[in-house]
């Protein structure tokens, strides 16, 4: 099995994290699945906020959701990304939205998104994506300008657990052939 199977098949969403700083050589690295994701027409509508600053982390970790499980990793990973997305830009041909869906970035910021776990991954680091939160006020503490929103936030450092895998549904269970 390749690699980036393995990767897929191994990598699991951490949210405690040991107190070891990330090397900027792997983060850089990180940065780079970004750089080299696929987007719509090439648009690459991602900004990447790395935030180390353990202050503003505390802020963003009063803005999620309640319960969310994420909630002490924002704060307890030595590294915080934002990944941040201009608007009206992926999915846009002049001007205009060229699908149903409108706005194409989350699709474009959820390629960077795995990218970035399978990368973390493959470096001995653990990840976990996070959702849900206020947007609107995430914005304001990470200063963001018109026209951008951060949609995810993604707590990165080196796992002080990792979970069993959780169970999936069997590909016939959601494969079909021709027509639904």
């Amino acid at each position: 099995m390749s690699d980036v199977m393995n990767s897929i098949l191994e990598r699991r969403s951490v949210r405690k994290f040991e107190e070891k700083p990330i090397p900027d050589e792997i983060l850089n690295t990180l940065l780079q699945s970004v750089r080299w994701s696929p987007s719509w027409a090439n648009t690459q509508c991602w900004e990447v906020i790395v935030i180390k600053d353990e202050s503003v982390r505390i802020k963003l970790q009063e803005v999620m959701s309640p319960k969310n499980p994420a909630t002490r990793a924002i704060v307890q990973a030595p590294v915080l990304l934002a990944l941040c997305a201009k608007l009206k830009h992926s999915g846009y041909y002049k001007e205009e939205a060229s699908t149903r869906f409108g706005d194409w970035f989350l699709f474009d910021l959820g390629i960077a998104s795995q990218s970035i776990s399978l990368a973390a991954h493959s470096m001995g680091l653990g990840s976990v994506t996070v959702g849900a939160f206020d947007q609107g006020k995430a914005n304001t503490i990470l200063n963001l300008p018109e026209g951008y929103d951060t949609a995810v936030l993604i707590p990165v450092g080196y796992p002080a657990k990792i979970s069993s895998a959780p169970k999936r549904r069997d590909i016939a269970e959601f494969t079909h052939n021709d027509t639904f």
